[in-house]
């Protein structure tokens, strides 16, 4: 809770300060209007903009206080009818009444679509993992026949006569190395498909991007997919939640992997880049699989719709709507001289200012 109070302060400082700027620019006018004038009903505006903050506490401070400034400005006002001024009054202090109910409802019913656009999302990350477990297992086998293989080689070089130490603390070396591999990837496993609110953190999206090639690194295999990286160096750091961001890339990689896992000539090439200029960064995955129409590519993100067969066509509508909760947009065009391009961009302001004062 405490972190979320420090996010709204950090990020959304222009809001608070036109809140209480618009609250104080109302009560000065209602306080030296004459009575017959309800200038207090203004609050109500300030209210319904107070659900932007997304928290029920934050939008009943701002009821209350639009409240309390409507009897003190009744009180301070020297000019006008009593009677007259007490009915606006009171007129005014329904309305806000009235307004905060309404708010709470509003940012009640936005907290349960997040909730479930959040239950879709890590429904479909754990269906993706599934998809992904035989290249997971692969994955994790590579390390773990290293071990055993290195193990082996120890106890031979410790069992040889003289023994040869040297020998055997090489091999077991490589077995902490093959350790160290099997558990990095199985912690990336546990990371995607962990039930976690989301977050917002400073993100190094070219770690972000590796971790989840490092995870796909079988499937593109399996499609006989030639795989190639664009990423720049000096990228800015978004806000956002890695584990979202990470389950859209997983997206557009394993769905590129298998548009060419059906081609039966020509190249499969994927490219996946990263670059910023300055504002933004833009995520995207260029393949060299199948094209599609520009009817196809107006309907791509919308839900259940989908090109593959059997496919649920989930993946890039909750794509989109992750993109899209980060304050990006999620976009795909035809690849030259054939294939697609999906990517994202994501917005950085305040991200240099954040390091300088890091």
């Amino acid at each position: 809770m405490m972190r979320d109070r420090e996010r709204m302060r950090i990020e959304r400082p222009w809001l608070w300060l036109g809140l209480i700027a618009s609250m104080a620019a109302i009560f000065v006018a209602d306080t030296f209007t004459s009575l017959e004038i309800a200038v207090a009903v203004l609050y109500v505006a300030v209210i319904l903009i107070s659900v932007r903050f997304d928290r029920p506490a934050v939008v009943v401070s701002f009821g209350a206080a639009s409240a309390v400034l409507t009897v003190l400005s009744y009180l301070l006002t020297p000019r006008g009818i009593q009677e007259t001024g007490l009915a606006n009054g009171a007129l005014s202090l329904i309305a806000i009444g009235a307004t905060t109910y309404l708010a709470l409802r509003i940012e009640a019913a936005e907290a349960r679509v997040r909730q479930t656009q959040a239950e879709l999302a890590h429904m479909a990350r754990v269906t993706t993992m599934g998809e992904l477990t035989a290249s997971i297992a692969h994955e994790v086998s590579q390390p773990l026949a290293g071990i055993v293989a290195s193990g082996h080689a120890a106890l031979r070089w410790l069992a040889a006569t003289p023994p040869d130490p040297g020998e055997a603390r090489q091999a077991l070396q490589r077995v902490v190395a093959d350790a160290d591999r099997a558990g990095e990837v199985i912690g990336r496993v546990r990371n995607l498909v962990a039930k976690a609110p989301p977050s917002r953190d400073r993100l190094d999206m070219v770690a972000l991007i590796e971790e989840v090639l490092a995870l796909t690194r079988g499937e593109l295999r399996k499609h006989r997919v030639m795989l190639q990286t664009d990423l720049a160096d000096d990228l800015p750091q978004p806000l956002g939640d890695k584990v979202q961001l990470q389950q859209v890339v997983l997206n557009l990689v394993i769905n590129a992997a298998e548009a060419m896992g059906g081609l039966e000539t020509g190249p499969r090439d994927l490219l996946v880049g990263a670059a910023s200029d300055g504002g933004t960064i833009t995520v995207s995955v260029r393949d060299t699989g199948v094209s599609l129409s520009p009817a196809a590519i107006a309907q791509v993100f919308e839900a259940f719709h989908s090109t593959k067969p059997g496919g649920m066509g989930m993946g890039l509508a909750i794509s989109r709507s992750i993109v899209e909760a980060h304050g990006g947009a999620i976009y795909a065009a035809a690849n030259h001289p054939r294939g697609m391009v999906f990517g994202f961009t994501l917005p950085v302001i305040g991200a240099t200012s954040d390091r300088q004062h890091g």
